[in-house]
């Protein structure tokens, strides 16, 4: 790729692949100015672009792209030269030195290395961690095919496509070992090893490594171990897990790393606990020593009270995996099972979820309810303390704001907050007092933009769905109608389909005279969940009814790049799980962080953020006497409201079409969710509560 770049333009490969473009709009305005029609083809994929333009000597001619050049290279070096970081400030000569283990790292639709809500939380922690200059490394799995490419045949049925990786072609590049050499390291599996290469991928100051089994020392069956994530079943769910686990214990290790903090982002990375006792075995240190050793330096969130949610494997399928084991950890097998089993009513299995409680001693849930249920859930796995100290913590989740804030909203408020120093304290409510202060007129000028940019993109995906299926059915938005917008994985809990519960309801609604009503939904529902793809099929069936074309919609193909349209453009959020199911949920911040208030259940973290003016709530905090019974209810609620409070108030203009009321709970909304909902304030509460302690307790 070097070869192919211009002088003038010679740092374009390593602004490429550095994934601080995906928070840098006038970086990505560069790689868009080169080639636009390429820049979106490729997915907004920097390295693909310059492997491909045909418009590079022509751009290092223009001084225009040569002026945007430099600017983002200068942006480039003055980030990572790290000056005056929030660490720095607050923790000056901490050692603090975190590994932060995840299945899925949701970065940038460019790497379709997630599939959801898990993994896009991962990628926004490590962009903060970077922002604040956290000494943080990430640790994950290269799939080879990714998650799918989700396409809805002409039934409504949700269809998986798989395609190529093609690492060559993404931001990413193999990591090297201190020496230079390219890192490759070995896992035990029944009967073999497993040989792993090493890929790194930079996000602004931080690493992620990634575990890539697709070599050709192994098996054509062993190569695909890598190839999907959440793919196969339990023999490949346990290898994956020790690729995670093992393996990217070793791999940091080959690279010279030796973190003082190990973070299990969820139970799939709890077998790292286990090789991380067998090191210290092998250094001399005996089994229960080594255990506390472990655990006293170790961090562990809990995502999700869903059962499902909850790695456990067989007696005989865990066995098999670890032949060996018990004497490499200096114990016997009653040792080893005793870290993992899992008693009561969910049978005798070895469970990752209680492995990682087992070997932390920091544990956390990802909002306060949560906390509580998974207490209620948990804590008989814990003895007493004396102090009081809680087994488990409560940090709820955030979103890093500069992935997610449209740059129209951006620049607003550039102006009225009198320039960018709002920009250093994103977490402090106090930042975003200025809100208050935007003209009414603005503010709804600069969202009906970013609604005609989204009505655009959806109008656009739905006409090439169309033409795919061969659809007779017109779908278009209309840019002036209340859009309410959902986009999620589709797994039944969330229960998408809850709106659809009385269709002549439905329908006097988003038909009413002079207020139309539009919902966009889009998601994926898991390959092996057919609820989930019937929640699909039904949402696509309603969409082709002649009363409901144009009013309800849903998109193929869920991703990155979707979800910002949507939470950039549409007018109100909408979310309906059955509560407490939801453990927290980020896209209602991401939407409400843009002026599109959150019309929820009360459940993750919208109990804490709901004030009765900052948007809606569906049904009531409690737990119903059964599902029905709570379907029953939620949906009248969310009927009723739609009736008497949503429509009504977004309809309700002045004499210059701005509608007064509804811009106060978007000012609300944005004021009081977008400081204290970001993943700037949720990783600095990692830092106070769980990574600082951790560490001071390993010195």
């Amino acid at each position: 790729m070097r070869e192919r770049v211009p002088e003038r333009l010679s740092r374009m490969p390593e602004l490429a692949r550095n994934i601080l473009w995906a928070w840098r709009p006038e970086t990505q305005e560069l790689f868009s100015r080169l080639d636009p029609d390429l820049w979106e083809s490729t997915e907004h994929n920097p390295v693909r672009l310059l492997q491909e333009t045909e418009n590079l000597q022509r751009a290092a001619e223009d001084p225009g792209t040569v002026a945007l050049y430099g600017l983002a290279v200068q942006d480039l070096d003055r980030y990572l030269e790290g000056q005056g970081t929030w660490m720095g400030h607050v923790y000056p000569g901490t050692e603090t030195r975190v590994a932060y283990f995840s299945a899925e790292f949701g970065l940038h639709e460019s790497l379709p290395i997630y599939s959801g809500g898990l993994g896009v939380l991962a990628g926004d922690h490590v962009k903060s961690a970077s922002d604040l200059g956290l000494g943080l490394v990430g640790v994950g799995i290269l799939y080879a095919q990714g998650y799918f490419r989700q396409r809805i045949n002409a039934e409504g049925r949700q269809e998986e496509v798989y395609e190529p990786f093609e690492p060559e072609s993404r931001p990413i590049s193999p990591a090297l070992s201190p020496d230079g050499a390219p890192v490759t390291v070995n896992i035990g599996l029944p009967g073999r090893e497993l040989f792993l290469k090493v890929w790194k991928v930079e996000v602004g100051r931080t690493t992620i490594y990634l575990l890539d089994a697709n070599l050709p020392q192994n098996s054509e069956e062993d190569k695909l171990l890598t190839a999907r994530l959440y793919g196969g079943g339990s023999r490949t769910r346990i290898s994956q897990e020790m690729i995670l686990g093992i393996g990217g214990v070793r791999a940091l290790r080959a690279l010279g790393l030796r973190p003082n903090v190990y973070h299990m982002n969820e139970g799939h990375a709890a077998f790292l606990g286990l090789e991380r006792i067998r090191e210290l075995v092998v250094a001399g240190e005996a089994f229960e020593g080594a255990v506390e050793k472990v655990a006293g330096s170790t961090v562990f969130t809990t995502h999700t009270p869903v059962p499902a949610g909850h790695d456990a494997f067989a007696p005989d399928l865990f066995d098999e995996f670890a032949a060996g084991w018990p004497e490499d950890l200096g114990t016997n097998r009653e040792g080893l099972w005793s870290l993992g089993r899992k008693q009561e009513d969910w049978g005798e299995a070895f469970n990752m979820t209680v492995l990682a409680f087992n070997l932390s001693r920091s544990r956390n849930a990802v909002s306060k309810l949560h906390r509580d249920v998974s207490l209620g859930m948990w804590n008989y796995l814990f003895p007493e303390t004396p102090d009081g100290q809680a087994h488990i913590q409560d940090v709820t989740n955030g979103v890093h704001t500069w992935s997610w804030l449209a740059p129209t909203m951006s620049e607003l408020f550039d102006r009225h907050a009198g320039g960018r120093a709002w920009r250093r304290e994103v977490e402090n409510p106090a930042a975003w007092s200025f809100v208050a202060s935007i003209p009414s007129g603005e503010l709804w000028h600069a969202h009906e933009g970013t609604k005609r940019g989204m009505a655009r993109f959806v109008n656009a995906r739905l006409e090439l769905q169309k033409e795919r299926t061969g659809r007779n059915v017109q779908q278009v938005i209309n840019p002036e109608a209340l859009t309410i917008g959902f986009s999620r994985r589709f797994a039944t809990y969330k229960r998408a389909t809850l709106l659809l519960s009385d269709p002549a309801r439905l329908r006097a609604i988003v038909k009413g005279e002079g207020r139309s009503v539009q919902f966009v939904f889009a998601g994926k529902a898991h390959p092996a969940d057919e609820p989930a793809k019937m929640f699909i099929e039904a949402l696509y069936k309603a969409s082709e009814e002649d009363d409901l074309a144009g009013h309800l919609v849903i998109l193929e193909d869920y991703d990155m790049n979707v979800t910002r349209h949507l939470v950039q453009g549409v007018d109100v959020w909408l979310n309906n799980p059955r509560r407490p199911l939801e453990a927290s949920g980020t896209s209602g911040q991401k939407a409400s962080l843009n002026g599109a208030p959150n019309f929820s259940v009360l459940d993750g973290w919208w109990p804490e953020a709901y004030n009765g003016k900052n948007g809606w709530a569906i049904g009531e905090p409690v737990e119903y006497a059964s599902e029905e019974e709570g379907d029953r209810v939620d949906a009248e609620s969310l009927y009723s409201t739609l009736e008497n409070s949503l429509v009504p108030l977004f309809y309700d203009r002045d004499e210059e079409g701005i509608p007064l009321g509804w811009v106060r709970v978007m000012k609300e909304a944005i004021s009081t969710i977008a400081p204290t909902f970001s993943t700037q304030r949720m990783v600095q509460d990692y830092v106070h509560k769980l990574y600082v302690p951790r560490a001071t307790r390993a010195r």
